[in-house]
């Protein structure tokens, strides 16, 4: 009713639209999956997350992933919000087959991929529904619809505009006629045939049988801007980009019932549907959902500010998915992660639990696999933009950090203390002279097993004999020798035996160099970190060691 009024003249017909976006010619059974991000200039991981299930279930089965963007909704929208949509797609590796694969760059033929763009197609099936008495213009005014909530909780029903409470739903065509006349302004609804006191079933991908009322509500479909809202348009692009499996976050389950009615409206096959759950962590005792106003780690700039390799974020997103990626990781060691045979099956119901421990365990392996030009080139990049005064000093002495990544890297158990490149300055900013002095030292533990006097004496005796060219083990015994012939033990368990035969122990000695050298507690192999330091710089460094 009143669609030739409303829509006067269209741009397309239904049959041109169809013609023009064909059915894909897939191999049997490729999937065709997308994800539709707003421009909100926020990029949530959880946002990741789902790119990176779709990207895979689409590509593992010979289909095709595509980007859409959703910006209907002009008051979220951001400026730039595009480029760090974009940039989080590219930098995590989810290969786009169509969309906006660069940035200002549509790839693909059944564009546009951006909403705002697509008024004159969403309008062809807007007049559909209007013409077969499937929507209705609606007159109602904010204060309208306040005073119809205010009337329905004092009556205690259910809330909405459905039914009975659908006010321009039942209103005469010569009253809509004289208000279209006037100019007054409307929206667009979709007219419901829904039962609320009947069942619909649903087969969702990810969370089995659905068992769900239908939809009475009489939606917005058309907003007074001209633009659709998100419940039409999504039905219209998916299914004339001939998307094939829905998969979104679950926050979208409620509206499941109406999406299906929809399709069945504009007598479409409904796609396959499945509900991401969300990404979640632990408050207290209980779980809730990552929250970009409340945790920094819900951003994706959290990540690439934190220095975590995207190869170590992408294969942790791979187990939240499916937690056998671990064994699959484990019988794989060395398998490209996009040979993991991903599956809907066994993607969780429930929110999976973020775990940095785990997170920081796979990242851990991943940077410790990297050679050290690969190291070097990973943790360079990032310092250049988050410790520009580091980046100077790696810049300037390439071979010293090559020298300083290859320290572990060819033992069994391979050098695994860097877990993300923000550790950077605590794992090697000590080689550096500069960084080193800004170190405040505290020597007070040192000093609390290790007589203080005898430290001048213990590091004359060790440099006297020490020499570069020893192997780890030549170089332990020199430093057990130097121990012992100041009074402490060259064994810890003899010591612990009869402490009070001994000073102390070699290891107060070992630590007593360490922190000179380091100035912390902790630090890879000494005799290593000493034949990269060189003589001179070891040498400076044990000579400081404060005197009585």
């Amino acid at each position: 009713m009143f669609a030739d009024d409303i829509f006067p003249k269209l741009e397309f017909t239904e049959e041109e639209l169809e013609a023009k976006y064909p059915a894909r010619q897939l191999p049997a059974g490729a999937m065709v999956t997308r994800i539709c991000p707003s421009p909100t200039g926020f990029m949530h991981i959880g946002g990741v997350y789902a790119a990176l299930i779709c990207e895979r279930i689409a590509h593992q089965t010979g289909g095709v992933f595509y980007l859409r963007i959703e910006d209907t909704d002009r008051k979220r929208e951001v400026a730039g919000a595009d480029a760090i949509i974009v940039n989080a797609f590219n930098a995590f590796g989810i290969q786009l087959d169509e969309g906006e694969v660069t940035l200002g760059t549509e790839q693909g033929a059944y564009g546009p991929y951006r909403q705002s763009n697509r008024g004159n197609i969403y309008d062809v099936y807007i007049h559909k529904l209007l013409a077969q008495d499937l929507a209705y213009p609606c007159f109602c005014s904010v204060e309208d619809l306040d005073e119809l909530r205010k009337r329905q909780e004092a009556i205690k029903v259910r809330p909405g505009y459905y039914g009975e409470y659908a006010t321009c739903r039942h209103r005469s065509a010569d009253e809509v006629a004289n208000f279209l006349a006037s100019g007054k302004e409307y929206i667009i609804r979709f007219k419901s045939r829904g039962d609320y006191s009947k069942r619909v079933v649903i087969e969702d991908a990810i969370r089995g049988t659905l068992n769900m009322p239908e939809n009475d509500q009489d939606i917005i479909i058309r907003k007074a801007d001209g633009l659709p809202t998100y419940h039409l348009a999504h039905a219209v692009d998916d299914h004339l980009m001939r998307t094939t499996h829905v998969l979104r976050a679950d926050e979208w389950l409620p509206s499941i019932p109406l999406h299906v009615q929809l399709f069945q409206s504009l007598g479409w096959q409904i796609p396959v549907y499945g509900h991401i759950a969300p990404i979640e962590k632990m408050e207290g005792s209980s779980r809730r959902k990552l929250s970009k106003r409340k945790d920094p780690e819900a951003s994706v700039e959290f990540y690439y500010k934190e220095g975590y390799p995207i190869p170590a974020l992408v294969e942790y997103m791979l187990n939240l998915a499916n937690s056998n990626f671990e064994d699959w990781r484990v019988s794989h060691p060395t398998t490209d992660y996009k040979e993991f045979p991903l599956s809907l099956d066994r993607i969780g119901k429930s929110g999976a639990l973020f775990d940095f421990v785990k997170l920081a365990n796979i990242s851990q392996n991943i940077i410790g696999s990297y050679t050290p030009e690969e190291t070097y080139q990973h943790s360079l990049t990032w310092a250049k933009q988050y410790d520009p005064e580091l980046a100077s000093e790696m810049e300037q002495q390439k071979d010293y950090c090559l020298a300083i990544f290859n320290i572990e890297r060819e033992a069994v158990k391979t050098r695994k203390d860097l877990s993300k490149w923000a550790d950077l300055r605590n794992s090697i900013g000590y080689f550096f002279d500069t960084e080193f002095a800004k170190l405040s030292i505290d020597w007070s533990e040192v000093f609390s097993s290790l007589d203080q006097k005898d430290a001048p004496i213990l590091v004359s005796k060790f440099l006297e004999t020490y020499d570069p060219a020893d192997t780890k083990e030549a170089w332990f015994e020199k430093l057990k020798a130097v121990a012992v012939s100041c009074g402490y033990s060259d064994n810890i368990k003899e010591y612990k035996k009869d402490p009070g035969t001994f000073k102390g122990h070699v290891g107060d000695v070992a630590k007593l160099l360490r922190v000179a050298l380091a100035g912390k507690n902790q630090s890879p192999d000494l005799s290593e970190v000493m034949r990269v330091m060189g003589t001179d710089r070891t040498t400076q460094r044990l000579q400081a060691i404060p005197n009585m």
